[in-house]
């Protein structure tokens, strides 16, 4: 008979002051497994790091197993884990209090990013008072592109940044963003704001009338994969109460941040879609995801929800804000409902779909932010007034976010159909002064690269598929005659190699075998196409399905560059 150990439990023993730490952060949050994120953004907050003291009272306090809370802490990029022991068994030093962040995406690159990112880091900037070292880092596109280059210096984003201007928010320790001037909830209101969503309360409008509106105005879902909205409310009203809205503002695609550009100018335009199609389609809860880059946004949400809740009271269904942390694999709608749920991001396999089977297994209606919108005007002015406007028989209007070699970039808004030279001619004051149209990336890093050849070509859902391109969100990105191709490419499977969550091997092992091939002088076209097919065919979802439409489309299109 085997005699039973006495002695301490093995693994880490909780620590006293880091449980009252943690529950001093936490506070009233209720103690749920899915608010997990959200006490580890408190807890990144308050001391810039995650050390495994407070993961193990983080755990013990919401009554989950620390191997839980670590495989979630680990997962997003934004959360800094301070491991035991490193490599060679030391134990590793928390980061500076400071970080500055430099993306490295397609559009900052080309306006100089890396040059920024090696002067920083040759300063050795300090922080002032304690004479730490400041953190400088490369990452991923951080949703600014028209104002690159872009830093982040903690929270804070430097538009068109310079070591000086760098340097200097540093120095001020200015790590919070200012809040742009937008459109709040009085505002809002005084121009008619919310009069729609009373009348739909009211009884004068009717929930059939409703969606048949937004059915007729052929409105699309516009983060990238383009179902018909209005269809999309039919089908979830039809399955069994209670059914969840879940809105994707978590736009990680390198090249677009229309997403922000409406968060920070009118979002109660987009509020008042979510509440209209809480009630047509009757839903019981709104979460909405907000990556986390979007730090004003997040202010500016966190603020005018309140007042929004404290206005309609009990007429309106509770509204949820959760954050993000850094995984562009959220944008995917079923890794961003897994990560609202407090897990780790991961695809699910489907069937079933979040129509069905969604957010905490419920029926889930599932938007992007600028989809919604669109609602009220649909609904206010008639299906026509959406659908009128098109070019090349296409209906419809996009929020195009151009960025790149162009005079103006910036979120415009513009007809589908419209061509890239069209685009770039009437609504970005055409091409930057020495520069020659080249190409661009009709559809952010994954919609593939077209050139300037074929800048006539309307920019629409099912317009590119032919030339081995879509348009996606209208994540616009124009370069010249002074870029390379080839470059571009890389630094987009460079991306996808980062942002791949591991779940399957085609995406996870594909991306990372693709980048030395492609840093070749000559590229080994037989074996790049028979990597791409496979991660094309057998990847999960649409990260490793669309990692190679850049390099395919160097090949067949810029030749002479591989």
């Amino acid at each position: 008979m085997k005699q039973k150990r006495q002695g301490k439990h093995k693994g880490r023993q909780l620590d006293a002051v880091a449980l009252l730490e943690v529950q001093e952060l936490l506070d009233d949050m209720p103690r749920r497994k899915d608010l997990l994120i959200e006490a580890l953004h408190l807890i990144q907050d308050e001391y810039h790091y995650l050390s495994a003291e407070h993961l193990v009272a983080l755990a013990h306090e919401m009554k989950l197993s620390p191997a839980e809370v670590y495989e979630v802490a680990t997962f997003y990029h934004h959360f800094d884990v301070i491991k035991e022991s490193n490599a060679e068994g030391n134990v590793q030093a928390p980061p500076p209090p400071i970080t500055v962040r430099v993306c490295d995406s397609i559009t900052c690159e080309m306006s100089g990013a890396k040059e920024l990112s090696d002067s920083l880091k040759k300063q050795s900037l300090t922080v002032q008072g304690s004479g730490e070292q400041v953190r400088i880092q490369a990452v991923p596109c951080v949703g600014r592109c028209q104002h690159a280059p872009v830093a982040v210096v903690g929270k804070n984003p430097v538009d068109y940044a310079s070591p000086e201007l760098v340097r200097q928010k540093v120095e001020q320790k200015a790590l919070i963003p200012e809040i742009p001037q937008y459109i709040g909830f009085n505002q809002y209101r005084s121009s008619g704001g919310y009069s729609l969503f009373q009348d739909c309360l009211s009884g004068k409008r009717d929930p059939e009338e409703v969606i048949n509106e937004l059915k007729n105005s052929g409105l699309r879902g516009l983060g990238g994969a383009g179902f018909p909205a209005g269809t999309k409310w039919e089908i979830v009203k039809k399955f069994p109460a209670p059914r969840l809205l879940a809105v994707n503002i978590d736009e990680g695609e390198p090249g677009t941040f229309k997403d922000r550009y409406f968060l920070e100018t009118d979002p109660h335009r987009f509020l008042e879609g979510c509440l209209i199609s809480a009630w047509a389609v009757g839903l019981d809860e709104i979460y909405l995801y907000l990556r986390d880059e979007y730090a004003a946004g997040h202010q500016i949400l966190l603020k005018e929800i309140k007042v929004l809740e404290n206005f309609f009271k009990d007429k309106i269904c509770r509204i949820h804000l959760r954050r993000g942390a850094g995984a562009y694999i959220c944008g995917e709608e079923s890794a961003m409902i897994e990560s609202i749920e407090g897990k780790r991001g991961i695809p699910r396999l489907r069937p079933p779909y979040v129509a069905e089977v969604g957010l905490f297994g419920r029926p889930t209606l599932e938007h992007n932010m600028e989809t919604l919108h669109w609602v009220r005007d649909i609904i206010e002015k008639g299906a026509e007034s959406f659908s009128s406007n098109g070019r090349r028989g296409r209906k419809g209007l996009r929020a195009f976010s151009v960025s790149g070699r162009v005079n103006k970039p910036g979120v415009h808004l513009a007809p589908a159909g419209i061509s890239m030279r069209e685009l770039i001619d009437e609504y970005c004051d055409g091409i930057l002064p020495g520069h020659t149209f080249y190409g661009y990336l009709p559809g952010g890093a994954s919609g593939g690269i077209l050139p300037a050849s074929l800048g006539d070509v309307p920019l629409d859902f099912d317009t590119l598929q032919e030339y081995g391109c879509f348009i996606g969100s209208a994540a616009v990105i124009v370069f010249s005659d002074q870029d390379a191709a080839r470059d571009l490419a890389l630094n987009a499977m460079r991306f996808f190699e980062h942002e791949s969550c591991g779940q399957c091997t085609p995406c996870r092992s594909g991306t990372a075998k693709a980048i030395p091939l492609m840093q070749n002088n000559k590229w080994d076209q037989s074996l790049l196409e028979e990597l791409s097919r496979t991660m094309e065919d057998a990847s999960i979802c649409g990260l490793g399905q669309a990692a190679p439409n850049p390099l395919r489309s160097v090949i067949k299109y810029f030749p002479q560059e591989v």
